[in-house]
């Protein structure tokens, strides 16, 4: 049975996310259609993908679930290695990572393609579009480096769409990084099999999950896929000591009932330990969920105290500029230790690791 593509969002909005473009959609210097890892080659010409938990069946001529990899005549091949749709230098507290060397730097990266769709998707003019249909241009690993040393970023964040698409460029992109002490930082929606990301872990520093709720259901409504292996994937990065922040994007009547939030952070505290930061985010309408509104700031506020109360040391609230719960408090004298406004620390209190206060360990990567 083959895989059939989907066809993706198309917006009528102009290109904008880009500082550098080629003049024409797909141009580009670099090899366009670099072989894939991870598929077995079977007979007819046929591969399966085992990037990610859809383990594709593609038939030749045809795409996998993500629009980004085709089989070329039974080769399967990655539509979007090396081909840069945005770059941006960002703060690292923009991934969201707030216990990863706050205050630095991220050359951040994306390419074109998802292999999800959520409804809410906050970043659909990259995530489901076809690479064909966006402007990019080629960069090589070493450029993307080279780039990050010479505009001071400790880190490179592949972010903004699913970097699980792009996992031979991101995989190349951070060995490289490594050899010049350049970190890599990973902004998923955590839905990929476990031997690539055991591959990955080898090679990156920091990955931040969005999990999506804590119920298949509204991962199957919602978001096009399944709970199970994002919940697999945060206990792989556990495993593998790579540190690991959550985001929960908070989705008025969708996701904010009091009892699945109670059984995620049972969850997490019991599988991840009290440490794990977790972001509560407020949810914008966007792309195919527009007949909401903006998420309460007294429901993220439930949210937060529900992880709290849970043990959680490091609970916080996102999109809500100015709001505490932007603020990093000492689980051990409860004194704030990092603060912030929006992305911007103004106050920072951790001293190799530990709160200058009464020298309670912080945990993270400082």
């Amino acid at each position: 049975m083959s895989v059939i593509h989907r066809r993706k969002f198309l917006s009528s909005a102009a290109w904008t996310a880009c500082a550098l473009i080629c003049p024409t959609p797909g141009s580009g210097s670099g090899d366009p259609v670099k072989e894939a890892r991870y598929y077995d080659r079977l007979e007819d010409k046929r591969v399966q993908c085992h990037v990610c938990p859809w383990h594709c069946l593609v038939e030749a001529g045809r795409r996998g679930h993500c629009d980004v990899r085709l089989n070329d005549g039974g080769t399967y091949r990655s539509l979007v290695y090396g081909q840069v749709a945005a770059r941006h230098i960002d703060p690292i507290e923009k991934k969201p990572f707030y216990h990863f060397h706050p205050g630095s730097a991220a050359m951040s990266i994306a390419t074109a393609g998802c292999n999800l769709d959520c409804k809410f998707c906050q970043n659909a003019d990259l995530a489901q579009r076809r690479p064909e249909e966006l402007r990019h241009f080629y960069m090589a690993p070493g450029d993307v480096v080279q780039a990050a040393v010479e505009n001071s970023c400790l880190s490179i964040a592949y972010t903004y769409n699913e970097p699980v698409i792009y996992l031979e460029y991101m995989m190349d992109i951070a060995a490289a990084g490594r050899e010049r002490k350049i970190r890599s930082v990973v902004i998923s929606n955590g839905f990929i099999n476990t031997e690539p990301l055991r591959d990955l872990c080898r090679v990156i520093d920091a990955y931040k999950v969005d999990l999506k709720a804590f119920t298949d259901s509204y991962y199957q409504e919602i978001v096009g896929g399944h709970l199970k292996p994002v919940l697999d994937t945060l206990v792989t990065l556990k495993e593998e000591n790579v540190w690991t922040e959550i985001v929960y994007l908070v989705v008025p009547t969708l996701n904010d009932d009091t009892a699945s939030l109670q059984e995620m952070v049972r969850w997490v505290t019991r599988e991840l330990g009290t440490d794990v930061p977790l972001h509560f985010s407020r949810f914008y309408p966007k792309y195919k969920l527009k007949n909401l509104p903006p998420t309460p700031v007294a429901t993220l506020e439930k949210a937060c105290a529900i992880a709290r109360d849970a043990g959680l040391h490091f609970v916080y609230m996102g999109n809500v500029p100015g709001h505490a719960g932007e603020s990093t408090l000492c689980p051990g004298c409860g004194r704030i230790v990092i603060r912030r406004i929006g992305y911007d620390i103004t106050e920072n209190h951790v001293r190799k690791g530990q709160c200058e206060f009464c020298t309670t360990r912080i945990a993270g990567r400082w």
